[in-house]
């Protein structure tokens, strides 16, 4: 929890004492690609409220392209700024998880791993990771799930191999929700009660800063000790 609210302080002072992000064009264009990712789903939460939430979490918790590490922050911020009561968008945010991951782990439960390996490219995945992620799971079973619920970039796919195995649906759900809530938690406090006295700019770029930083440990942690798993 401490090395997440780091980070996000980090950010905001990079923001507001450089105003970039550092040289280089590789992570210029990152920059732009995360900035204008969050300033589009800051728009679209705006626009359709609630239901914005809920539909933007619901992708995500399916394994749908839909980062969390900048809607929660985001609903966080505009909870504070009084487009949203916290408790209710919270409440919000839980029943998308939920029904993100049944829906995935339902797919393979009812599917079968061969559907879901000729399709792969209808739910954004690569063929390796997800024989990664089915490896890791079938070595840690419900740890897996939960542990994967508290990462970014790949909280989703694990309802896949769950759903292979046909593990318990109710330990499936139990583990699932514990991670998920704590991770929706975690980063829509921040949202609420860490970036909300920033500007508009300024939290933004904090925000992209943070989803940037969040995928780089998945990349160079996460993703190379359930590779070797």
């Amino acid at each position: 929890m401490l090395f997440l609210h780091i980070l996000i302080l980090g950010a905001l002072a990079i923001s507001n004492t450089t105003g970039t992000f550092g040289s280089g064009h590789m992570l210029n264009s990152t920059q732009s690609l995360t900035h204008s990712a969050a300033s589009a789903i800051m728009d679209f939460v705006k626009k359709n409220g609630y239901a914005g939430i809920l539909v933007a979490m619901t992708f995500e918790s399916a394994s749908i392209p839909v980062p969390s590490e900048v809607v929660l922050p985001l609903v966080g911020i505009l909870s504070y700024e009084g487009y949203f009561n916290i408790y209710y968008a919270l409440l919000v945010i839980y029943i998308s998880s939920f029904v993100g991951m049944a829906i995935d782990y339902y797919i393979g439960y009812y599917l079968g791993k061969d559907f879901v390996f000729s399709h792969l490219d209808w739910f954004h995945l690569k063929r390796r990771t997800l024989i990664s992620f089915n490896r890791w799971f079938a070595a840690n079973g419900a740890f897996a799930v939960f542990i994967c619920r508290c990462l970014p970039v790949v909280r989703g796919i694990i309802s896949f191999p769950a759903g292979f195995a046909r593990m318990d649906q109710k330990k499936f759900f139990v583990y699932s929700m514990a991670g998920s809530i704590i991770w929706d938690s975690v980063l829509t406090m921040f949202g609420y009660y860490e970036l909300s006295a920033t500007t508009g700019s300024n939290f933004i770029i904090a925000v992209s800063v943070f989803a940037i930083v969040l995928y780089l440990i998945y990349v160079e942690i996460v993703k190379k000790r359930i590779s070797r798993s």
